[in-house]
C-alpha cells in the first residue's frame, strides 16, 4: 500500500479564466486537443503508485462528473483504490469563503479516516510530468515538516502573473509564500504542491478554519513558517500554470513544438484519459495543415498553421485557422479566416468573414454560439 494518499483540488475558486470558465470547472478544461486538465494530476498520482485520491469539485461540476465517472480510465487499483469525488460551492453567498480550506473542513471526516500516514496536495490548473513518489521520499528523507514544489523560472515578469512564489534561503527552506506581481523575471513559482503527513495537514485545516473563514492552505502556510520546517523541492521539466485565458492559449500552443511535448509526454509515463472512439480525421483535396495538432474525427477542407485542433472540428473550404486553439466540435465555415483565437465546444464561426485578435490578447468565442 502506498505511503500516501492524492487530493486534487478545484483552483477554479482563486483563477479566473474569461469565458471558458463559465461553462465548466479549470479542472474539466480540454488541453492538447484531448486531454483534460484534471488528467494530469490524477495520472501522475497513478503513475507513482497511489491509488486513493480526492477530486475536489465546485462551478458547474457536470462535465468533469462525466469525465472522470468511475475513475477507471485511471489505471487506479481497483481493490485497494478509490477514485472520491468531493463536492463544495459557496460562491453564491461570497466568494471569499470558496476556499480550500473550506472544501477541506467539509469532508475532514473522509481525511480523517483515511490510512495511509502522508498527503500530496496538487492543483489541477497546474500542468506538469511528476514522480510522486520520490516526492514523498524526498520529503521524508529531508525530515521537513512541509515540502512544497516550486518550477524556477526567468520570465515572471511577462508570464505566471496571479501564481504563488516562494521565497527560499540558500538551503531552500521556505520563508513565505507571496503572490507574483510581475516586478522580478527569476522566480520561483510554487506548483501550489504540498507533501506533509496527514495528522499536520487536519491540524492544519482546523487551525485555519479557526483563524479566518477566507484563508487558502498556501496563505496559511506561509504565515506558519517560522512555526514548521517547511522546503522547498524544485521540478525540472515542462510546466504551465492556468490562470487566465492567455496562459491556456499559450500553453497549448506550446506543446505543437515538439521538444516541449516530449518533456510532457512520455510513452513510460501515460497520461490516462476518457477516450472517444471515432474514426481518424480525414483530409480533403486542397487542405494544408502545418505545425499543428490535430485530433480525431475531424474534416478538414481548408489551411491550418499553428493550432491545435480538438476533435470532430470541421473546416471548411478555403477556411484560414492561424495560431488558434479550437476545442471539439467547433465549425469553422468557408473562406473564414481565424487567427489568435480560442474557439470553444460547438461554436459555428460560418457567417463571420474573419475573427481576427491581438497574439497578446487573444480572442475567445463562446461554446455553442455562432458567429
Amino acid at each position: 500500500m502506498a505511503k500516501a494518499f492524492g487530493i486534487v483540488t478545484a483552483a477554479s475558486n482563486r483563477y479566473v479564466v474569461e469565458g471558458m470558465q463559465e461553462y465548466r470547472p479549470i479542472s474539466s478544461f480540454s488541453f492538447a486537443g484531448r486531454y483534460r486538465l484534471v488528467d494530469f494530476p490524477i495520472s501522475n498520482f497513478s503513475n507513482s503508485g497511489i491509488d486513493r485520491i480526492q477530486v475536489y469539485i465546485s462551478g458547474n461540476p457536470r462535465s468533469l462528473v462525466e469525465h472522470l465517472g468511475t475513475g477507471r480510465q485511471y489505471n487506479i487499483n481497483s481493490k485497494r483504490g478509490k477514485l472520491q469525488l468531493l463536492f463544495h460551492d459557496e460562491g453564491n453567498i461570497n466568494r471569499l469563503y470558496n476556499t480550500d480550506i473550506a472544501a477541506f473542513m467539509d469532508s475532514i471526516d473522509l481525511i480523517e479516516r483515511t490510512r495511509e500516514e502522508y498527503v500530496i496536495i496538487t492543483s489541477s490548473n497546474m500542468v506538469f510530468r511528476e514522480d510522486f513518489s520520490a516526492l514523498l521520499d524526498q520529503h521524508i528523507k529531508s525530515e521537513a515538516d512541509i515540502s512544497l514544489l516550486y518550477h524556477r523560472v526567468d520570465n515572471a515578469c511577462d508570464a505566471f502573473r496571479g501564481c504563488s512564489v516562494l521565497n527560499l534561503n540558500r538551503q531552500k527552506g521556505v520563508l513565505g509564500i507571496e503572490m507574483n506581481m510581475g516586478n522580478a523575471k527569476d522566480r520561483n513559482i510554487f506548483m501550489d504542491t504540498f507533501v506533509m503527513k496527514k495528522a499536520l495537514f487536519v491540524e492544519l485545516i482546523k487551525k485555519a478554519a479557526k483563524t479566518s473563514s477566507m484563508y487558502h492552505l498556501s496563505r496559511f502556510v506561509s504565515s506558519e513558517a517560522e512555526t514548521y520546517d517547511i522546503r522547498g523541492i524544485q521540478h525540472k521539466g515542462y510546466f504551465a500554470a492556468i490562470t487566465d485565458l492567455k496562459s491556456y492559449y499559450d500553453a497549448n500552443l506550446s506543446l505543437i513544438d515538439s521538444e516541449t511535448a516530449r518533456s510532457l509526454f512520455d510513452g513510460k509515463w501515460l497520461i490516462y484519459t476518457q477516450t472517444t472512439d471515432s474514426c481518424p480525421t480525414q483530409y480533403f483535396e486542397g487542405a494544408s495543415v502545418k505545425k499543428s495538432m490535430v485530433s480525431n474525427g475531424c474534416h478538414i477542407e481548408g489551411t491550418i498553421e499553428n493550432s491545435v485542433i480538438g476533435r470532430g472540428v470541421k473546416v471548411g473550404k478555403g477556411a484560414v485557422i492561424r495560431n488558434s486553439v479550437v476545442l471539439a466540435y467547433a465549425q469553422i465555415g468557408k473562406d473564414v479566416v481565424i487567427e489568435n483565437q480560442v474557439i470553444d465546444k460547438w461554436a459555428r464561426v460560418i457567417h463571420a468573414n474573419e475573427v481576427i485578435s491581438d497574439a497578446d490578447k487573444p480572442g475567445y468565442v463562446r461554446r455553442d454560439d455562432t458567429l
